[in-house]
């Protein structure tokens, strides 16, 4: 019996047919077409048939997961072989120290001093999850714990200042990587450049208060915050334009502008009477920094304004075409 259509063309239609995002009239055909042909109805069986598609994924996990098991061994094989490599200058520095009678003492600073090396060679190899937040803190853990040595064994009082300054570049460095990546990531979620933003705000904060411990909080904590916090207020102004305000580039360009402008004269104001302050006597150190903060103030508003219109401009455009 010849068929009112043929197997190709059929054929050709089946994947859609099974997807089910074939037109009604092809839907119609195809089905009258399967009634009438065993052939293409078990070709369309086959298509059905997930079984073949299982065992490939199953097959490649399998390929995958044995070959990540391979690295992991190799890796960790590597980072033990490293591990005693680093060893033998930790083992002759406590043989000479001993024999020499002089105790343990630049002992722990080598020691320390090998760790920091360590945390970036074999804690990447060794680690099995998490490599770069993990890898991170171990560098800025063996960092600190050097520094916490030598300011022990110089018997320096500014263990503090370096630590606390170090923690703060480090997280300069570090915190856009660890934002990102796991574990971290999954709590920050959306966001990340808030969890950045703080995490900057928290160890600059930490620095000037050791700074401030070590040099004299009454000499150094009123000029050096009236002159550092308005500009983390302005750092976290233009963070805050930028991410969360919905304006064209131009209008967010003028307000950055503005808040510039504003918290450069208010941090000349606060200096100068930080300085008044810190000096016990009525003289001044500055003259009014207004005219300054009204111009810069003033071009950051035009351009913001500009950058308003613009956008007004192109919403209505916008609106006329639809």
């Amino acid at each position: 019996m010849k068929m009112k259509y043929d197997c190709d063309l059929i054929s050709d239609l089946l994947p859609l047919y099974k997807d089910d995002i074939c037109s009604p009239s092809s839907k119609k055909i195809v089905e009258e077409h399967l009634s009438e042909c065993p052939s293409c109805k078990k070709l369309l069986a086959d298509m059905s048939d997930v079984t073949i598609d299982e065992e490939i994924v199953k097959e490649r996990n399998e390929v995958i997961n044995t070959q990540a098991k391979f690295f992991k061994r190799k890796s960790a094989l590597a980072g033990s072989i490293i591990g005693l490599i680093f060893s033998i200058p930790i083992l002759v520095c406590l043989i000479v120290n001993l024999a020499t009678g002089a105790g343990l003492t630049w002992f722990f600073i080598v020691l320390a001093g090998i760790l920091v090396a360590a945390s970036l060679i074999i804690v990447p190899l060794m680690v099995p999850e998490n490599k770069m937040f993990t890898t991170m803190a171990a560098f800025t853990g063996s960092v600190l714990l050097l520094l916490g040595i030598i300011a022990i064994y110089t018997r320096g009082n500014w263990f503090l200042v370096a630590a606390s300054s170090t923690l703060f570049g480090l997280t300069m460095l570090f915190a856009p990587f660890i934002a990102c990546r796991r574990p971290v990531n999954a709590y920050v979620k959306n966001n990340k450049g808030l969890a950045i933003m703080s995490a900057y705000t928290v160890t600059f904060v930490f620095m000037m208060l050791c700074i401030g411990l070590h040099v004299g909080i009454k000499a150094f904590i009123p000029m050096a915050f009236a002159i550092s916090m308005p500009l983390v207020a302005t750092c976290w102004a233009v963070f805050a334009i930028i991410r969360y305000l919905r304006f064209n580039a131009c209008a967010k360009t003028g307000l950055c502008i503005t808040s510039a402008g504003v918290m450069s004269g208010l941090i000349s104001q606060l200096a100068n009477t930080a300085a008044v302050a810190a000096s016990n006597t009525g003289v001044t150190y500055s003259t009014s920094s207004l005219p300054l903060m009204l111009s810069i103030g003033g071009v950051g508003i035009l351009i913001a304004g500009i950058g308003f219109l613009i956008g007004m401009f192109k919403g209505g455009k916008k609106n006329e075409n639809k």
